[in-house]
């Protein structure tokens, strides 16, 4: 591991962008196996990304924002930053609902459902790319950065599951429905990388991109993974979210 903590932060982030682009592509492989994914096993899934991404947001982007000096008290540099992040992301869902058609042999659902999986694995990414710049290379503050990118890998698997297989309902080859939830993934590597380089160029930039990046993936949580899985077993999805919530805590906080 010593290799991995002597390199630049954007190659540290290249290199746990892939392993994040990974865990969807194997979730998305699954389609090869069967046409369709239990009812109650989505709103599972569903519940426990949320529930992950929920912790992630708080313990590994809120809390290190906090400890870090900026221009503003560090409460209004993330609560604004949280606002900013949060805001943007329902502006782009509100123009995303807007636009219904143009997607093809998606169907209007499937075609809204990948878009917003796409552009909410953007802040993810991000996310993960300023949380491994905050680091700095320093051993002890890497650790808990790549426990939040295993959390994030963890619900990548069962995220690739939940666009392909819908996309294989609807119609598509096996192939197409695994290519295309691959697609939706394969952002966060771009976006790892520049949340990386961006926060490591403008140290006064990680605070406020801890925070933009917390506020994006509750925005995203609230929107998106909550409704679609309390539309099905409230219960299922309760578990789910309390599952997933504890998993990423204790990543986060127990071992790091």
């Amino acid at each position: 591991m010593q290799w991995l903590f002597g390199l630049a932060s954007w190659q540290q982030a290249l290199l746990v962008s892939l392993m994040l682009f990974a865990a969807t592509a194997l979730g998305a492989c699954l389609v090869f196996f069967s046409k369709k994914l239990n009812s109650l096993a989505i709103t599972l899934l569903t519940g426990f990304s949320a529930g992950i991404m929920i912790a992630a947001s708080f313990f590994s982007l809120l809390l290190p924002a906090l400890e870090y000096e900026s221009v503003l008290p560090p409460y209004l540099t993330v609560t604004i930053g949280f606002l900013l992040g949060g805001g943007l992301l329902i502006l782009a869902d509100v123009l995303l609902t807007r636009r219904k058609k143009g997607f093809g042999s998606m169907g209007t659902r499937n075609g809204l459902m990948y878009l917003a999986v796409t552009i909410h694995n953007i802040p993810e990414g991000m996310a993960v790319g300023v949380a491994i710049a905050a680091a700095a290379g320093a051993q002890d503050a890497m650790i808990p950065a790549l426990l939040f990118a295993v959390g994030i890998a963890v619900q990548n698997f069962p995220e690739g599951a939940c666009v392909a297989f819908p996309l294989r309902a609807g119609g598509m080859s096996p192939l197409k429905s695994c290519l295309f939830s691959q697609g939706s993934g394969a952002v966060e590597i771009p976006a790892c990388v520049l949340g990386a380089v961006a926060a490591t160029l403008v140290s006064g930039l990680l605070p406020w991109a801890l925070a933009f990046s917390a506020g994006a993936m509750i925005a995203v949580v609230c929107s998106e993974l909550i409704p679609e899985c309390f539309a099905g077993n409230k219960t299922a999805a309760s578990l789910g979210i309390l599952f997933g919530f504890c998993l990423m805590m204790i990543l986060d906080v127990a071992l790091s």
